[in-house]
């Protein structure tokens, strides 16, 4: 027997009719997706808006210590001293901000963590949900199928 396209389409598409697809468990699944997308973003945007604060004070002070070293000195031994003080206290606003951004790594670290937990359990939750329902619909499918295909005096 030679099956044409059209045939073989409608074949296709009475056997996709038979296994019922619960598009309510994969839209809670998209919906998990884009809450977790949600979440992370924030993260993110968070974590960038201070640290552009972090950079921005750090550039502040420093352009004012170089103000200050900039300006005219009485003695020659001033520049020298205003020099290994800019020095200093460069030295140590580098390591505040550095413990500050490393501080908002670690945040960011942490919540990331948090967020992928808690997201695959969301996930799997969702998962064993819609494979439940779709094992409870092909038993009813596979049983109505195996009914209805039954010749009339068959033992059920």
């Amino acid at each position: 027997m030679h099956m044409t396209t059209t045939d073989y389409t409608k074949m296709m598409k009475d056997m996709m009719g038979a296994f019922p697809v619960d598009t309510a468990a994969m839209q809670e699944a998209f919906k998990t997706q884009a809450a977790l997308t949600e979440r992370m973003s924030k993260v993110v945007l968070e974590a960038a808006e201070k640290s552009t604060e972090i950079s921005t004070k750090w550039t502040k002070n420093t352009l004012a210590k170089v103000g200050e070293v900039s300006t005219i000195k009485e003695e020659p031994a001033d520049y020298s001293k205003a020099m290994t003080e800019f020095a200093s206290s460069s030295a140590e606003m580098a390591a505040e901000n550095m413990a500050a951004f490393a501080e908002i790594a670690k945040k960011v670290q942490m919540e990331t963590v948090e967020l992928m937990m808690a997201a695959g359990k969301d996930m799997t939750e969702d998962m064993t949900a819609a494979a439940k329902k779709a094992t409870d619909d092909m038993t009813a499918a596979a049983k109505k199928a195996s009914a209805t295909a039954a010749p009339a005096g068959a033992k059920k």
